[in-house]
């Protein structure tokens, strides 16, 4: 028996559509920019940038979305969410869908806006932006055996019943196997790893109390309600009517 010298944390899970069994994770590859978000907007030439969350920021999105200390500018991206079953090291695109994806659900890379802008002015890291307590609430996996590979469907995210994000699966820039390979040319994937694929136009800041809404059509949706800062009284909220979070929570 290992002697630890402090009982080591629980495996980080999600949920299985339709299944009892839970869904294992290991590491969390969030993509950048990977839809238009201009009119305009030329064709990339070079793959996207990608950033890690850790495990354990991995939460199922249900009810509660904890606002977060060190921001006044909370947002919410909506995407798809990969897991990966097999993994591997220099994957070939060709392979990526038949041997090394398990399932899909949709999920929020949730944002502190402020952070973030300021590490982009100043070159710094984004962890502080990106890789803090609760911020991938995802929905239960559904196995590929049940959604197949979605090529195409409808993404989107609405905040107190107004629609913020809306784009197709099928705009994706790169597409799910260019994605998973281009990670694999970096880093050995590993069974129970998530990549979210990246979020479309129209992020923008949370009030504590706001009714979140979002999904990806055939894969999952998520109603969460924005909970109180740290220090605030937790059973005042602001930002919204108390009507949201009873409309949220039916």
């Amino acid at each position: 028996m290992t002697d630890y010298v402090f009982p080591p944390s629980a495996p980080t899970t999600l949920p299985v559509a339709g299944m009892s069994r839970l869904f294992p994770v290991s590491r969390v590859y969030c993509i950048g920019r990977n839809y238009q978000w201009q009119p305009d907007e030329p064709a990339p030439t070079a793959m996207p940038g990608w950033f890690m969350k850790p495990a354990n920021a991995v939460i199922p999105a249900e009810v509660v979305l904890p606002y977060p200390p060190a921001t006044a500018a909370f947002c919410p991206e909506i995407e798809l969410v990969v897991a990966i079953g097999r993994g591997g090291r220099d994957i070939d695109p060709a392979e990526v869908e038949a041997a090394h994806i398990w399932g899909y659900a949709a999920g929020l890379d949730m944002t502190r806006r402020d952070l973030q802008q300021e590490a982009k002015r100043v070159g710094g890291p984004w962890e502080p932006a990106k890789a803090f307590d609760y911020s991938a609430p995802c929905t239960p996996l559904v196995p590929v055996q049940a959604c197949g590979h979605p090529k195409a469907g409808a993404i989107w995210l609405s905040v107190n019943g107004v629609e913020r994000q809306r784009a197709d699966v099928a705009d994706l820039l790169w597409s799910v196997p260019e994605l998973v390979a281009m990670l694999s040319r970096s880093v050995t994937l590993m069974p129970g790893d998530l990549v979210f694929t990246g979020t479309p136009v129209g992020v923008a800041p949370l009030q504590p109390g706001d009714a979140v809404t979002a999904g990806v059509d055939g894969i999952g949706t998520l109603s969460m309600i924005v909970s109180s800062p740290p220090g605030d009284n937790p059973g005042v909220l602001r930002g919204a009517d108390a009507s949201h979070c009873r409309q949220a929570y039916a």
